[in-house]
Formats: structure tokens, C-alpha cells, sequence
């Protein structure tokens, strides 16, 4: 992966002459089917970096795909997302050329402005999910959404008027809430993978806090435990927020508050050595962090024990 090429491209309509594509019906997106690409050893041995969304439901074979950290083989349908400036690296196995299906659609964020989503489309925090943690569909979800990528296929291609702008935002707000909506599902029912991150999670931040190097380390950042549960940190903490209601910084602060109350309530040491044991610079903070998660000063919690 080391000697692969970067290439950006800037423009919708570069991306189809990239691929050999017609041009685009509409300048600043453009709906495209996996079947209609061709593919060559020039083209798939590179990353590409892209000034536009791209959001891509397909199933191929005989590729593999790395986007971030996290390289990926994918033989079924899956769903992802990226946002522009992400890289993403797709390497093709030279003796069997991939069999591709599904559509790709490519939105330059020109064609939000002035439109609601101009603002609304940083909401959508599966754009910075990795391709590890893509959304696998259900037949019935596979086909609610073909149905909006065919109206905004069919928009795109109408002659372009007054309504047409305000048309395809429509649609694309509806795939984007739709996509929402099942990423939530998949939380739920993808119970072991998820549930076994939980466990690894909980690990981690007892290990963390079991170590005497807190004080040069400091507390664990949300960065630090996502990527040492390989997750990318917006996946982890809309996973957590759907199966605890808490996000990945109040996992960490209660993991914190737990082992507070252990040394609080089994040691002599002082409120600011302890705070100084949890890698605190600043007493002041582990207090007001304290009384904020247990309504009490951490001199009055150890008062209760006495």
C-alpha cells in the first residue's frame, strides 16, 4: 500500500472522464452505476482524495478497500460514506478484475448552498465512519433506498428549472435521514460485535486505570480509546449512546469516578494527591468533575464512610 499514487480529483465531471464515464447530466451531482465502470491496472492502484461527498451502496469481488487505518475485503452489499478530502484506496487483484454492482452518487458541496443542508449535513456523523464499519443492508433497505437513487437519477436528468435544486436536496435529506435510521438498527442487531466491544471497552479503561503511569499519561482521550478498539471515534460513540444512552467521554469519566471513590474510600491520601494519581493537573477539576457525577464533594463521599 506504501507505493500507491494519491490523485485528487476536484470535479464531478473529472471523475467521470477518470473513469471512461459519459459526462455528468448535472454539474454538481451525479448518480453512477458500479457496472458502467471500467477497470485497468492504471486506475485501481491508486488513492484518491475527492473535493465532494461520496456515498456508495455496491458489492464487488476480488478488491479490497482501505479508507483511514483499516483495510477491508467485502464480497457483500455494504453502504458507506465519505466526505471530501478523505482518502480512500481501492486495490484490484490483477488476475481476477472485480465484478462490481450498485450505484455510486457524487454530491460537490456547492449544491448545498443556500439550502438547508448547507449547515444539516454535519449532523450526519457516519461521513467520518470508517469502511469497517459500514452499513450492511436488509433487502427491504437495500430497495427503500434504490427507490430515492432513482429520483435523483431522474431529476438529474429533467431539464433543469426552478424546482430541481430543492427537488434533489429533498431526496438526499431523505437518504441521509433513511441511512440514519438503519445504521441505528444495525447497533441494535448486530449484538455480538457490538456487545463484544463494550466488553474490550470496559477492559481497556480498567487497565487504564490500574496503571501507575496515569500521572505522566494523563486520562484517556476518546481519540485513544477508539482507536484501540480499532473503531473510528464517531462510530464508537453513537454505538455507545444507542445500547448505554452515554457517549465514549462519560464511559471514560465513570471508569474515572469509579477508581476515585476506591482510593477515596480505601486510602489516607489526600483529595489533591489522589487527583494528582488520576492525571489531573488541577485539583480543582477532579472535584468539580466529582461533585458533578455524584453530587458530592470528594471530602464528603469520604466523610460518608467514616
Amino acid at each position: 500500500m506504501g507505493n500507491i499514487k494519491t490523485h485528487r480529483i476536484k470535479t464531478i465531471s473529472e471523475f467521470h472522464r477518470f473513469r471512461n464515464l459519459p459526462k455528468p447530466g448535472h454539474p454538481l451531482i451525479s448518480v453512477i452505476d458500479y457496472a458502467d465502470i471500467k477497470h485497468t491496472a492504471e486506475n485501481n492502484s491508486l488513492s484518491w482524495i475527492l473535493d465532494f461527498y461520496s456515498i456508495s451502496l455496491k458489492r464487488t469481488s476480488n478488491a479490497k478497500f482501505k479508507y483511514g487505518h483499516q483495510e477491508c475485503d467485502f464480497d457483500e452489499g455494504f453502504m458507506f460514506f465519505m466526505s471530501p478530502q478523505q482518502v480512500f484506496s481501492v486495490i484490484i487483484d490483477k488476475h481476477h478484475p472485480p465484478i462490481n454492482s450498485g450505484w455510486l452518487l457524487l454530491i460537490h458541496p456547492d449544491l448545498f448552498w443556500s439550502t438547508s443542508l448547507a449547515k444539516n449535513i454535519k449532523q450526519y456523523d457516519f461521513f467520518d465512519y470508517s469502511v469497517n464499519e459500514a452499513l450492511f443492508l436488509s433487502d427491504k433497505e437495500e430497495n427503500t433506498l434504490n427507490g430515492i437513487i432513482e429520483n435523483i437519477q431522474q431529476e438529474c436528468h429533467t431539464n433543469i428549472d426552478k424546482f430541481s435544486k430543492q427537488i434533489i436536496i429533498t431526496h438526499i435529506e431523505n437518504l441521509l435521514s433513511y441511512s440514519e435510521r438503519f445504521y441505528n438498527r444495525q447497533f441494535i442487531t448486530r449484538e455480538k460485535v457490538n456487545h463484544q466491544i463494550l466488553e474490550h471497552l470496559e477492559k481497556l479503561l480498567t487497565d487504564y486505570f490500574e496503571n501507575d503511569d496515569l500521572i505522566s499519561k494523563g486520562l484517556p482521550t476518546v481519540q485513544y480509546v477508539a482507536e484501540n478498539l480499532n473503531v473510528s471515534s464517531s462510530y464508537l460513540g453513537n454505538l455507545l449512546r444507542t445500547l448505554t444512552g452515554q457517549n465514549t467521554q462519560q464511559h471514560i469519566h465513570n471508569k474515572l469516578i469509579e477508581k476515585a471513590k476506591e482510593k477515596l474510600s480505601t486510602s489516607n491520601l489526600s483529595v489533591s494527591e489522589i487527583a494528582y494519581e488520576l492525571g489531573f493537573e488541577h485539583p480543582q477539576s477532579f472535584s468539580k468533575l466529582f461533585k458533578s457525577k455524584t453530587n458530592l464533594t470528594p471530602l464528603e463521599f469520604r466523610a460518608s464512610f467514616n
